[in-house]
């Protein structure tokens, strides 16, 4: 049942621009390839038994997914933290003309 698992991640770590791809490079580069699969297959088996359980069909996150989520909780982090200062904090996006 293992090696048909980690066959998948493997599988999945080769398509471009999806969750499993990006969550897999992301993890290589710090801990190594093998426990990169790892938590890959671990993510799909996740995956697989929250569709299973609840009948809820398979939603592609994208490879975007996992760096806007931590865009956006280090935003919220510093402006608590300059906050705290007291300062007053109003984010804008700036706009770059290329």
């Amino acid at each position: 049942m293992k090696a048909v698992i980690v066959e998948a991640a493997w599988a999945a770590t080769r398509t471009k621009n999806t969750f499993f791809s990006e969550r897999y490079h992301r993890i290589a580069a710090r801990r190594g390839k093998k426990r990169g699969l790892i938590a890959v297959a671990h993510s799909q088996i996740v995956a697989a038994y929250l569709i299973l359980s609840t009948g809820a069909r398979y939603h592609e996150l994208g490879a975007q997914y996992q760096q806007e989520k931590i865009e956006k909780k280090r935003k919220a982090y510093l402006t608590a933290e300059l906050k705290k200062l007291g300062y007053s904090v109003a984010l804008e996006k700036k706009i770059t003309t290329e």
